[in-house]
Parts: structure tokens; sequence; C-alpha cells
């Protein structure tokens, strides 16, 4: 019955903590995995998400492969809700795994810019550009300077709008010009 069912949760989540305790990372996470198996089957999909969430903060001090796993599970959870914002958290928390633990650039860069288009979606922009940013240095990084370019001028347009920012712009225009450099001289001086 579903009164077993929660009582197994909450034996898989209370061995994840001992494990977390005892440091041993994989163990905890696949505890939580469970956890958020058994969730799912009761249909309680915040605690399940969570759950995962759990496990992959877990997983990354083992196995990063395995944290993206279990993030990417609750990504999909959270979407499904409509949470988006919660959700590009967790694909900035993918992307900084790609950037230290794995050194996937590439990889990097596609869940920064997911994480930017949910965050533009609900309306909260400097956390959008603060994504974008990122993108853009990457993007300069791997000699895309097209593209950084666009992204250098879309955030410092933005910033000029607002009083608070509009100091930033002109670094954003500098990086920009930068990259113009890169692609060819009449360009930047324009």
């Amino acid at each position: 019955g579903s009164s077993r069912i929660e009582e197994a949760c909450d034996i898989y989540a209370r061995a994840a903590n001992m494990f977390k305790m005892a440091k041993n990372w994989s163990a905890a996470g696949n505890a939580f995995c469970q956890a958020a198996q058994l969730h799912l089957q009761l249909q309680s999909k915040h605690d399940a998400a969570t759950n995962f969430v759990d496990a992959g903060n877990a997983f990354k001090k083992a196995d990063p492969q395995e944290a993206i796993n279990c993030l990417i599970r609750a990504i999909e959870i959270y979407t499904d809700m409509g949470r988006f914002t919660i959700a590009a958290k967790h694909h900035i928390s993918i992307a900084e795994i790609y950037e230290t633990e794995l050194v996937d650039i590439e990889k990097a860069i596609a869940h920064y810019e997911q994480a930017a288009d949910y965050y533009k979606g609900e309306e909260s922009n400097s956390s959008a550009n603060k994504c974008l940013l990122k993108v853009a240095t990457y993007a300069a990084q791997l000699e895309q300077y097209q593209k950084a370019v666009e992204i250098y001028e879309q955030v410092g347009t933005s910033a000029m709008d607002s009083p608070l920012l509009k100091y930033s712009a002109k670094e954003y225009f500098f990086k920009a010009a930068l990259c113009h450099f890169c692609i060819d001289m009449l360009n930047a001086k324009v």
C-alpha cells in the first residue's frame, strides 16, 4: 500500500543522510534516487524532484555524470510543473559541473543558454543576463566571436536602460569591440 511506500521513502532518505554523514557520496546519491523513484510512484512530483536534486548534490562529489543525470530528471519534473525559475537554477548547476569537473565547454554553454531562456520567460532579466554573459565569455574563448558580439551588445543595450546597470554597459560594449577586432578591423572601428 501507499503507506508502506511512504515509509520506504523515509527510510531511504534517512539512509541517504547517514551515508552523507559518512561521506559515502555514491551510496547517498543512490539512496536519494531510490526515494525519488518511490515518490514518483506515489505521484508526489515535488518530493521526487527534491530527492533527485539531493541525489545530484551527493553525486557531485563522486560521479559528476551521474549528478548531471539526476539534475536532468529533477529539471524534467520542475518544467512539467511549470517551475521554470528553479529549473533554470539547476541548469546552471549542470553547466558548472561541465565547466569544472567534465570540462566540456560546449555543453556548459548549452545549459547556460537554456537557463537564460527560462529566466527570460519568467521575466528574471538580470539572472538571464548573468547566464548570457557566461555564454558570451565561453563563445569568445571558443572563437565564436559573432555569437559573443551579439550577446555583449544585447546585454549592453539592456544595461543602458537601467539606472543601476548603465555603468557596466561600457564594459559589455568594450568586450563586444574586442570580439569585433577578432572578426575584422573595420568592423571594430565602426
